[in-house]
């Protein structure tokens, strides 16, 4: 890596845009005092972060822009670009060329980028730091920063030393480290301050977490016992319900065909009632049979009398044939009129026998008969009733044929009336005995009636407490909703066979069920989601807070070892860089001086370090009393040098032109220990002499081997090392101009 160009525009004197390209190992910058050549080094130091004004010549930020002059205007901002081949990769980022770049405004705002990208400052001094290149470090010496090295105290000197051996990097990342390990403590204190926090609410929410586990435990048993308890009641439901079916299945029918045998039986009853018709028929067929039969009996008794009475009556008119005496007949007709009257009765009572119409007629007719008889013997003569009488009597004879005739008619009438009387009879009978079956099966069919209703009844007593049963089931799952969620229908898939067991098992189940319902109210209601995803949430926080303190505790034990080791090596290094520049400076000196010797010794020193009111204040003690201070041990540099021919006790009694030439032998050793990419001199060799600036000479192109130089002075014998020249100037306008040429060049020009 070397350097390429820089490039300045509208910092400090530098109005327009200048390019000072470094082609050769030493480039030289001449100019008039007041030409703003030293403006050059000043840039340098801009671009590579330099934070204080002092430094650059500046009270503040505004000082630095292009202020204008009689013909120029003051510049708004103020740019330094340093450009670096990077192609060997000294510099840690992956690119050839690397430009740095420092923008200034006037409202002080401060921009730094890399190739073109916005950065921080600390990202350039890392970048530039692992090459030995800082703000200013030793590779930047101006006549003021060789003397300050001999004005140094140790402590400083050690500084400069370190910064010289390439020890900042290490010092960065030590002090880094540290800070880091303060951080990281601060970071331990916080997050054990985070955890000591929440360490009560986790302790609640552990317990609401134990409250929930074991209501989900609660929950997981009520399930289970849910799917086993509504499995076996589902169960026990459908086998009640097909065996009341079952049961009642018999009896219904039963009960239909009992119906139909009811129905008949009635039916039967009901054509019975027929037979109360059929008895009165009967009674009054008796009634009129036994009228018949008296009447009959009666008209064959009277016919017999007139039979009887007609014998004696053709008696008498046979006598009357044969006696013709008038007081016979007078007296055989009082007779006869005294039959007649008699058969008058006779006819008189067969007339009350409303059936025998035809002996009622023959009676009349003999009435009728005898009465003409009697009315023709009234006025006939004797002679003549006898033959009238005989007349009457054989009309008589033939209408009694006639009247025994009607008589056998009746009788098979009367027979014909006892045979329908004899049916009918049978009938009733036949009709009395149906109805006593019907009324035996009425009887049955009632009882098995009332029978199968008890059976019934107690049935629906069954169906009735079993459609309780189904309702409590029901509620029982929406309960169970409630409680388990859509878990509770688990028993629907519940493929186990459970053995049968007594009913009173199922009812212990359901009171356990029970229980465990009134455990879980008295769970409270809190939701387990919520309570859960908090304790997960927060214990989550606090395990990441406990890894947070593992990690930062390896990570402060990490760090107390990287700075313990960073420590080693920096006093590793540190005394081998002493030894190394004690040599290189031993020999600048001898060479400087024509002999003697001088060398860098490590001392120790008590720090004191002034505690601030801050502190103090924080601490709590009263900043009125003294300041407390602190004593610490470090290390320090002293130099010691022996003049030849002469003998110093301090560096305080050696000549300005002394201390010049050991300031130079000493910058120069520790360049030569640890080479910088480039090296600015600023006038260091001002005040030299011309037999010491031959020296001078010599130990630049010595120095010209291992690193860039840039060289700004007023010396025509360093300025004869030089391959090319820069020659700034300040003209009319008021801003600060390059002139380049190569100092061969140059040196024709001058022949």
């Amino acid at each position: 890596m070397y350097l390429k160009s820089l490039e300045i525009f509208g910092f400090k004197s530098f109005a327009k845009k200048a390019d000072i390209s470094f082609n050769t190992p030493i480039t030289a910058i001449v100019g008039p005092n007041g030409s703003g050549k030293s403006n050059v080094a000043e840039a340098f130091r801009f671009v590579l972060g330099e934070q204080s004004m002092k430094s650059m010549r500046g009270r503040k930020t505004e000082d630095l822009i292009f202020n204008g002059g009689d013909s120029s205007a003051r510049a708004n901002r103020a740019s330094v670009k340093l450009i670096f081949d990077n192609s060997k990769r000294l510099l840690n980022i992956d690119f050839d060329e690397v430009i740095i770049e420092r923008v200034i405004h006037r409202d002080s705002l401060s921009e730094y980028l890399i190739n073109g990208t916005q950065v921080r400052l600390k990202d350039i001094i890392e970048l530039l730091a692992g090459a030995h290149i800082g703000a200013s470090g030793h590779h930047m010496i101006s006549q003021g920063e060789a003397d300050r090295i001999l004005n140094a105290n140790s402590r400083e000197r050690r500084e400069m030393i370190e910064d010289a051996l390439g020890l900042k990097i290490y010092q960065y990342k030590r002090e880094e480290s540290q800070r880091k390990l303060e951080k990281t403590r601060e970071n331990m204190d916080k997050v054990e301050s985070l955890r000591k926090e929440i360490a009560p609410h986790l302790k609640f929410l552990k317990k609401q977490v134990e409250k929930v586990e074991r209501t989900i435990a609660l929950r997981e048993e009520l399930k289970n016992i849910y799917k086993e308890y509504l499995r076996r009641e589902s169960i026990y439901l459908e086998t009640s319900e097909k065996a009341i079916d079952e049961e009642s299945a018999g009896p219904k029918k039963d009960l239909e065909r009992l119906e139909k045998e009811l129905t008949e039986a009635k039916k039967v009853l009901d054509e019975a009632k027929n037979e109360n018709t059929k008895v009165a028929e009967l009674i009054s067929l008796e009634q009129r049979l036994k009228s018949a039969r008296e009447a009959r009996d009666e008209a064959m008794h009277m016919i017999g009398r007139i039979e009887g009475e007609l014998g004696t009556l053709e008696k008498i008119f046979t006598r009357e044939k044969s006696a013709a005496s008038a007081e016979v007949v007078s007296v055989e007709f009082s007779k006869v009129k005294s039959l007649v009257t008699r058969i008058e009765e006779l006819c008189s009572e067969l007339g009350s026998i409303s059936d025998l119409g035809a002996v009622k007629s023959v009676a009349i007719k003999i009435r009728d008969s005898v009465k003409s008889f009697m009315e023709a013997n009234k006025n006939a003569k004797a002679e003549n009733r006898a033959a009238d009488l005989e007349k009457e009597i054989k009309i008589l004879r033939e209408k009694h044929v006639v009247a025994d005739d009607d008589s056998k008619e009746k009788e098979s009438d009367l027979k014909k009336l006892s045979c329908e009387y004899d049916i009918l009879q049978k009938e009733i009978e036949k009709e009395k005995d149906t109805s006593r079956d019907a009324e035996k099966a009425l009887f049955r069919i009632v009882a098995e009636q009332n029978e199968l209703r008890g059976r019934l009844s107690v049935l629906r007593v069954r169906e009735d407490k079993l459609k309780l049963e189904k309702e409590d089931f029901k509620r029982e799952i929406e309960e169970g909703v409630v409680l388990i969620g859509r878990d509770v229908y688990l028993y629907e898939s519940d493929a186990t066979e459970y053995q049968d067991e007594e009913r009173h098992t199922q009812e212990e189940r359901r009171k356990q069920l029970e229980k465990i319902k009134v455990r879980l109210e008295d769970s409270g209601g809190t939701s387990p989601n919520e309570v859960m995803k908090e304790f997960r949430e927060t214990s989550e926080r606090d395990e990441f807070l406990a890894r947070e303190i593992i990690d930062l505790e390896k990570s402060a034990e990490s760090l107390t070892t990287l700075i313990t080791e960073l420590a080693t090596k920096l006093e590793t290094l540190f005394t081998d860089g002493i030894h190394k520049i004690n040599k290189q400076f031993g020999e600048f000196f001898a060479l400087m001086f024509g002999g003697g010797d001088a060398s860098l010794t490590v001392v120790e020193e008590k720090k004191r370090r002034r505690v601030s009111i801050e502190e103090l204040s924080e601490l709590g003690i009263d900043t009125s009393d003294d300041d407390e201070e602190e004593n610490e041990i470090e290390l320090g540099v002293d130099i010691k040098v022996n003049l030849p021919r002469k003998k110093i006790r301090s560096l305080e009694m050696l000549s300005g032109g002394e201390r010049a030439l050991t300031s130079i032998a000493l910058l120069f050793a520790m360049s030569q220990v640890n080479p910088p990419p480039f090296i600015i001199l600023d006038e260091t060799d001002a005040a030299l002499d011309e037999a010491n600036s031959r020296k001078y000479g010599d130990m630049v192109e010595n120095l010209a081997r291992v690193s860039q130089l840039i060289v700004i002075t007023h010396n025509r014998e360093t300025m004869s090392r030089a391959g090319i020249l820069y020659g700034v100037t300040m003209g009319k306008e008021g801003y600060s101009k390059l002139l380049s040429i190569a100092f061969n060049e140059a040196v024709v020009v001058a022949k």
